[in-house]
């Protein structure tokens, strides 16, 4: 049976994501209450803006939900403004903006520049064969302190982490969504949700 992927519709690239998981075969429904996490094997939070995503999370009542979820078992992928939500802590948050603290991970929102300053490129990316994926990077956070338990998957040259995971969750500062490389969501339905 497909794996059922939820894809957090609130805000954001949550339509590419869609595309590219039933591409790779997965049943995808899109989230935007709690009863829509209901039978979930993995949800993914897209990118798009933080401080609006994590406002329309708790106007729909969802932080409680998806942290219970994950914590049943679902797993979790977060995508540039979706990695700053799963993080423990935030900075550059505004005070009123509340974090999931799905991983031990903090987490610097725009640390790669504004919008103008949008790149893509191709990274390293452990565990994904074909050479380095692809990955568009815009006004994307920084992993800036990891816990014990968080493994980093992909590093720039200069050893900025760019793709971590702890568990049932994966977080990357990039789009991968954004691009015609489906690896990254493959990894994530193989190893993260089938593990």
């Amino acid at each position: 049976m497909a794996a059922q992927i939820g894809v957090l519709a609130l805000q954001g690239a949550f339509r590419e994501h869609r595309l590219m998981l039933d591409g790779l075969g997965a049943a995808t429904r899109l989230v935007r209450w709690p009863a829509d996490l209901e039978g979930l094997d993995g949800l993914v939070i897209p990118g798009g803006e933080s401080t609006a995503i994590a406002k329309l999370l708790a106007i729909h009542g969802m932080y409680e939900p998806l942290r219970a979820a994950h914590a049943a078992g679902m797993a979790v992928f977060g995508t540039c403004a979706g990695a700053i939500l799963m993080a423990r802590a935030i900075d550059g948050a505004r005070p009123d903006q509340e974090a999931l603290a799905l991983m031990d991970v903090l987490i610097r929102r725009n640390a790669y520049g504004r919008q103008v300053d949008s790149f893509e490129t191709t990274v390293p990316f452990d565990g994904v064969e074909g050479g380095p994926v692809k990955g568009v990077f815009i006004r994307a956070p920084r992993f800036a302190g990891l816990g014990p338990g968080v493994e980093v998957l992909s590093r720039t040259d200069d050893g900025e982490p760019l793709a971590v995971r702890e568990g049932r969750a994966l977080a990357v500062a990039f789009h991968p969504e954004l691009t015609d490389d489906a690896r990254v969501h493959a990894f994530f339905l193989e190893r993260v949700v089938g593990s």
